[in-house]
């Protein structure tokens, strides 16, 4: 059995910050590819960041130069610092990572997300 467990969501004002982080846990061999996405309601989901065991990273367009992915591989926990954020940014940011089970079984696994508010 393998968790995603987010954390750090919370109301922020336009062009403040927040940090979130994300930690896997259970029958966990390694970790592969963590991610982070969004979904505001009414929307599809989107790639918000990903990051690479070795430290390689991809944003969406839209975030770069402001939010900056990273992870602790010995911890197994992603971490996203979002800076200037914009009250469309206001949704559920989920975590998902790719593990490799002690069964040796390869999943995609999801959090259930944590909501960021952005208002004044």
């Amino acid at each position: 059995q393998v968790q995603l467990v987010e954390s750090g969501g919370g109301l922020v004002q336009p062009g403040g910050s927040l940090r979130l982080a994300c930690a896997a846990s259970g029958s966990i061999f390694s970790v592969n590819y963590m991610g982070w996405y969004r979904q505001a309601p009414g929307k599809q989901r989107e790639l918000v960041a990903a990051i690479t065991p070795v430290g390689s990273t991809n944003y969406a367009d839209s975030v770069k130069r402001r939010f900056t992915i990273s992870r602790d591989n010995a911890k197994n926990k992603v971490y996203q610092k979002m800076n200037s954020l914009k009250p469309e940014e206001t949704a559920f940011y989920l975590c998902t990572a790719r593990i490799v089970a002690i069964s040796s079984s390869i999943v995609e696994y999801w959090g259930k997300g944590t909501l960021v508010t952005v208002s004044l």
